[in-house]
């Protein structure tokens, strides 16, 4: 990633102004309305692509990684990790560190919620699940955000959404059904309602993107080596040069540099139109899990893949729209 491309943004919280132009102010940006000359952008393909293939290929390192490590003490040193290198980042820019009761209060949250809950159940779902329908089904929050941002932020959903969400639930049940309750499919949901729970509350937040995301993922890693310590014990890990090597790839490409993209992205793009391309992420893990895992490549799996891309198709292709015909008026 260019340093261009870095993120110099704030968070804003919005309930209608989300998808309007972004504009400086105070040496960053924030959503708000814009001049001429700063309209929104569709999301960079290639950008997102490797955000998506990157997000994509975690879950088969982590499959990997659980070779070496106990679930919980590998999910806290990837969100470690990954948070005090953004940190690190945001201290070689020196970027301002958050201010204010509430703004630590929301980012503790947010910490327990996409990182300690997410990644917690996330790892879970991967030892009772493929890691192709573990996948699919922890990346199903572009479904699950539809209406709490419809009934917290009053985004109208129109007909075409509510069928891709549609389609895309008769997706996730395809992949989830075969599992049966009670096995790492149900984690891999609690993992898509936690991190859907962690886009809704980050909208709250007024604050630098950087030190936010990195302080989000310490505290989040606090809490898991907590939890870690009391349910796994002192940690047993083989680090191995393959470990060493997942554990780099997972902390630092998969959630420090993708979610750095990432929310480069989100300063510059629609978040209905760029949420839509985590649909990919699901796809790139199937793939990956058969082609490198050697995993079989089901029936149910392959149902469950189409009925996802196809609720993709519903919300990037741009509908039809009915085009009026021009009025003729006398002596034209």
């Amino acid at each position: 990633m260019n340093l261009s491309d870095r993120p110099s943004s704030r968070f804003r919280s919005s309930g209608g102004n989300h998808g309007a132009p972004m504009r400086k102010h105070d040496g960053g940006i924030t959503a708000g309305p814009a001049g001429r000359g700063h309209p929104l952008r569709r999301p960079k393909p290639l950008r997102m692509l490797w955000i998506t293939f990157a997000w994509g290929s975690c879950f088969m390192a982590i499959d990997i990684g659980l070779k070496d490590a106990p679930v919980l003490w590998f999910a806290t040193l990837r969100a470690l990790l990954a948070g005090a290198a953004l940190l690190a980042v945001a201290g070689l820019r020196r970027t301002p560190m958050p201010r204010g009761r509430r703004t630590w209060l929301l980012i503790t949250v947010l910490g327990v919620v996409n990182v300690s809950v997410a990644f917690g159940a996330m790892f879970g779902g991967l030892v009772g699940l493929s890691t192709g329908a573990a996948s699919v089904l922890s990346n199903a929050q572009p479904l699950l955000i539809v209406f709490p941002a419809w009934w917290i932020y009053k985004e109208k959903v129109s007909p075409r959404t509510l069928a891709a969400v549609g389609v895309g639930f008769a997706g996730l049940l395809a992949v989830a059904a075969p599992a049966g309750a009670g096995t790492g499919a149900w984690l891999s949901l609690i993992s898509a309602l936690a991190i859907t729970a962690g886009t809704l509350i980050s909208r709250q937040l007024k604050a630098n993107v950087l030190p936010v995301i990195g302080w989000h993922f310490v505290i989040g890693g606090l809490i898991l080596a907590l939890a870690a310590w009391l349910t796994e014990g002192t940690p047993t890990i083989n680090w191995s040069a393959r470990f060493v090597g997942i554990l780099l790839y997972l902390s630092l490409v998969g959630t420090a540099a993708a979610f750095l993209g990432w929310f480069t992205e989100v300063q510059h793009c629609r978040l209905d139109t760029l949420s839509a391309w985590t649909f990919l992420v699901p796809v790139f893990g199937i793939l990956l899990s058969i082609l490198v895992l050697g995993e079989p490549l089901t029936f149910w799996s392959v149902v469950g893949m189409g009925l996802v891309v196809l609720s993709m198709g519903f919300l990037t292709v741009p509908g039809k729209r009915r085009v009026q015909s021009p009025r003729k008026f006398p002596g034209r």
